[in-house]
């Protein structure tokens, strides 16, 4: 790094502070909403780089004209003058009336971009060039779109939430410089949902804890060596009388209820465990991971599965449901 490079670099520190402390502070007046209608007293505009130009060509002009008695110089400067007003007026305006509505965000794993979807609509007159991005993000880049006269249209942002939990979610810049680029009309909206992290899995994850054998559920065994009962269950129509367990019979019978048969199978189901200690001496965070990557497993396999954390426990079941739940457990966990 050369001497005046890094001479603009410890000068420039206190700027971004001072400009990231503004940003914070001006941004905490916005209030939270999930839709916003954008009007007079929350759109701002300013004259971009190319407009202070044009702004300073004219000064030019008019002077010009002045000292040279241009007459045609003094048609040509207040043309363009009330060129760039109406270009001022049309820039504003394509903001002012729109209204933002944010789409629900789904839950995604720390470290994989979350893509929050914007609806905008407008009440009347087609809307151009309108941008939007995410406002603290530093390699943040627009995404352009037209609305509709009368009509709607949407647009994704997206950022990489670093941790699991709970999270506000960004304040979202939206932004025109329609029609000629001299102006730059902008405002701020800070979306009042959450987005819930999942822990990210490990990679590559480790095998699955071996199942546990547990009674009831699915046929999964046979019968005994020799026709050795195993079990009982309710009569059914059809069951051979050999297999009617006579001694409960009338017990069952005097006080109404049903008749009982012998099994000869029992019924024996293979469960999944994905407990804390089954991930050994890893640190929490590290745990969470493990336990993440191991409910996407077991989900993948179709298998039925149980979670145990620490103050958490949640039963054995099966199915999309269940995974949301068990990794929404893993994300909020303390």
């Amino acid at each position: 790094m050369t001497a005046s490079a890094a001479a603009r670099r410890v000068w420039g520190l206190p700027a971004t502070v001072l400009r990231g402390r503004f940003r914070r502070w001006w941004q905490a007046r916005v209030p939270r909403s999930d839709t916003l209608v954008l009007g007079q007293r929350n759109v701002y505009i300013l004259p971009t780089p190319a407009g202070l130009m044009f702004a300073a060509t004219l000064l030019v002009l008019l002077l010009a004209s002045i000292n040279y008695q241009l007459n045609l110089g003094y048609v040509l400067t207040f043309l363009l003058a009330g060129s760039g007003a109406v270009s001022m007026h049309v820039t504003h305006g394509t903001l002012r009336g729109l209204t933002l509505r944010l789409r629900a965000p789904s839950p995604v794993f720390a470290g994989e971009p979350a893509l929050l979807e914007a609806v905008l609509t407008s009440p009347d007159r087609p809307r151009f060039g309108i941008g939007l991005k995410i406002v603290d993000a530093d390699t943040a880049t627009l995404g352009w779109l037209d609305v509709p006269a009368q009509g709607q249209a949407s647009a994704q942002v997206s950022f990489v939430p670093d941790r699991r939990g709970l999270h506000d979610l960004p304040a979202i810049g939206i932004e025109t410089r329609f029609p000629l680029g001299l102006f730059r009309a902008w405002a701020i909206w800070r979306p009042a949902s959450q987005l819930l992290v999942y822990p990210a899995p490990e990679r590559p994850a480790a095998p699955l804890p071996a199942a546990r054998a547990v009674p009831g559920g699915r046929v999964r065994g046979r019968s005994a060596e020799g026709g050795e009962v195993e079990g009982v269950r309710s009569y059914r129509r059809g069951d051979p009388l050999k297999l009617v367990y006579w001694k409960k019979a009338a017990k069952a019978l005097a006080s109404g209820g049903e008749l009982v048969s012998r099994d000869t199978a029992s019924a024996v189901q293979q469960q999944l465990w994905l407990d804390w200690q089954a991930c050994g001496s890893l640190p929490p965070e590290e745990r969470l991971s493990r336990l993440a990557a191991w409910v996407n497993a077991a989900q993948r396999a179709g298998a039925e599965y149980a979670l145990g954390l620490p103050g958490v426990a949640i039963e054995p079941a099966e199915g999309e449901p269940h995974r949301r739940r068990c990794l929404e457990a893993l994300a909020l966990w303390r």
